[in-house]
């Protein structure tokens, strides 16, 4: 599988292969929707651009015809050295890309570790809070059975005292 080219500008990011032109800089590929202003830096990298060929746009579909003749008429070395130079550049801008999709893998994973850190102590938190209200709970039946026998001791005691009334009262009538 042919990997994608994507502009170097981090805000950016977008794949290349589709787009009609490109920026090519001595050290970076950008989309050709970013115009330099009036220093010429590159946009990726902030690197001065003063030589006339330190910036060239390219279509990066090119035609047939394009294709027939760009190289025409060049010695075969100058050929061969012109290509070497042009696959080290995709080989760069690969590994580039490579290494920034590692980059973002590692922050996701940090992040993702720090969250689950996170996550872990709230749901230790929560556990605790969950074992001390339990026992709060389990504290406050034992106190609620407790009252309920007192009540119903002091009930039976009640209907005692009111039978012994009850007798007093009749034995005073």
């Amino acid at each position: 599988m042919e990997a994608d080219l994507r502009c170097n500008v981090v805000q950016c990011r977008k794949i290349l292969n589709t787009e009609s032109r490109a920026c090519v800089t001595t050290c970076s590929l950008d989309c050709a929707n970013n115009s330099f202003s009036s220093a010429l830096v590159c946009p990726a990298c902030e690197t001065s651009l003063t030589e006339n060929d330190d910036i060239v746009f390219t279509d990066l579909n090119p035609s047939e015809d394009y294709k027939s003749s760009v190289l025409s008429g060049l010695r075969p070395d100058l050929v061969v050295e012109i290509c070497s130079r042009a696959l080290s550049f995709w080989t760069y801008q690969t590994t580039q890309e490579a290494c920034f999709q590692e980059m973002l893998y590692k922050n996701l994973e940090e992040k993702y570790t720090q969250l689950e850190k996170q996550v872990q102590g709230v749901m230790r938190d929560a556990q605790s809070e969950i074992t001390s209200l339990r026992a709060k709970l389990q504290a406050l039946q034992k106190d609620m059975e407790l009252e309920k026998r007192k009540t119903h001791d002091l009930a039976e005691q009640l209907q005692e005292k009111s039978r012994q009334f009850s007798k007093l009262q009749v034995f005073c009538d």
